[in-house]
């Protein structure tokens, strides 16, 4: 099986180690461009989002090239000292890998839904590069087809949260309430929109900067404030809690600028952003509390998440097993096109030995010919498609080399 992938993610790497190899979907769409372009190559998608960063190639079956290299290479990085950090998954564990991973059974979050939505991004990132293949255009919207089947089937008592939902959840264990506290969420992309609504619901007074664009209108969630990014240092004292969750290449919040404001009281920060957006050093000032996105991890499971996490298993070992049959015929269906063209052919040679001999229009005799291969095509499509839904894959590939043979001779 021609299906290989390499990843990191927040179980084998800090959040500083995970940034130099993540991509922006600009970097992301030009890597697949170059990764695609070498020998041996049929498609690849990339998957990078705060938690994690995965490189999947569909190859040609002899293909010896190196997914972690062409990642070095990219990232100008030197392989012996991050090969630690990755994982190598070929075949039948990379699908399972997928599988699992695009259900939220993989996240810092179980169960969390943010993932299906990045994983279904990543594909069509791929199609707009021209970069991906049918088998992974197959594979990865059979992944996605089986987390919406386990989103409906199984009940995880902590679905549908988010790593901010965590979080908060967290900070409230903690005693720390947010209602009627002041918060600002820096950033107003989809983690930073999800921040805003968390607070919210939270009961906190929330204000979101916004960065002014030539494109106009920028929206923000409903009940909330906006001021300036420009504007953050000067109402940042203001604050209890500060969220920043933007694409920024650089910090948003550093040490230094915090050291020049006048904070009254103590402050909470959570850095939702990879690469980082708060200077790590500003957690050190003794007003200051930092969080970053690996602050909020689940070590262990209740019994009853367990459960659902065995129903998941269920669920999806019957929808890779559905990519596998598919998988194991696919290579048959430019056979079976040829086989269907043979069929037709045949039929034809046949059916103008009568139509000679029968008074009609030539028309009527081309019109009537071109209804004859329609319904032939038809017919031996069902034919073939029907073995292949009741025979077993390889008394399948039998019946498909019998009727090549039957056309040879």
């Amino acid at each position: 099986m021609g299906i290989s992938m390499i990843g990191i993610d927040y179980n084998r790497a800090s959040v500083d180690v995970r940034a130099g190899f993540s991509f922006t979907k600009k970097n992301a769409a030009t890597a697949m461009e170059r990764l695609k372009s070498e020998q041996g190559v049929l498609g690849c998608i990339i998957l990078s989002t705060c938690n994690r960063m995965e490189i999947w190639a569909s190859t040609q079956e002899e293909w010896q090239g190196s997914l972690y290299e062409f990642l070095c290479r990219e990232k100008e990085k030197a392989p012996a000292d991050f090969r630690e950090y990755f994982v190598q998954r070929t075949g039948r564990e990379a699908v399972e890998h997928l599988f699992y991973l695009a259900s939220g059974l993989k996240s810092q979050i179980l169960a969390e839904d943010q993932i299906l939505t990045q994983v279904k991004d990543a594909l069509a990132l791929a199609r707009e590069a021209y970069c991906t293949d049918n088998v992974l255009e197959v594979l990865f919207r059979m992944a996605v087809t089986a987390a919406k089947r386990v989103k409906t089937e199984v009940s995880f008592s902590r679905g549908n949260i988010s790593v901010i939902h965590q979080a908060l959840d967290c900070l409230e264990n903690q005693g720390f309430s947010l209602r009627g506290k002041t918060c600002m969420v820096i950033g107003n992309g989809e983690m930073g929109k999800l921040a805003a609504l968390a607070l919210k619901e939270a009961g906190a007074d929330v204000t979101v900067t916004v960065r002014q664009y030539r494109s106009g209108i920028v929206s923000i969630p409903k009940g909330c404030d906006r001021i300036n990014y420009g504007d953050r240092m000067e109402f940042l004292p203001k604050c209890d809690l500060a969220v920043s969750a933007t694409a920024s290449p650089n910090y948003t919040l550093t040490r230094q600028l915090l050291e020049e404001e006048d904070i009254p009281g103590h402050m909470v920060l959570i850095d939702l952003a990879v690469p980082r957006d708060i200077e790590p050093s500003a957690g050190t000032l003794p007003n200051v509390t930092l969080y970053d996105i690996d602050s909020f991890k689940i070590n262990t499971l209740s019994p009853k998440m367990q459960a659902s996490m065995d129903k998941a298993g269920v669920i999806l070992a019957e929808q890779q097993e559905e990519f596998y049959n598919w998988y194991d015929g696919h290579d048959l269906i430019p056979r079976i096109r040829d086989i269907k063209k043979e069929a037709v052919e045949d039929l034809n040679l046949r059916i103008m030995k009568i139509l000679r001999k029968t008074p009609m229009e030539d028309a009527d005799r081309e019109k009537l010919l071109n209804a004859i291969d329609t319904a032939a095509a038809k017919v031996v499509n069902k034919m073939i498609f029907g073995l292949r839904d009741s025979l077993e894959q390889e008394a399948f590939k039998n019946c498909v080399e019998g009727l090549e043979q039957l056309y040879r001779e």
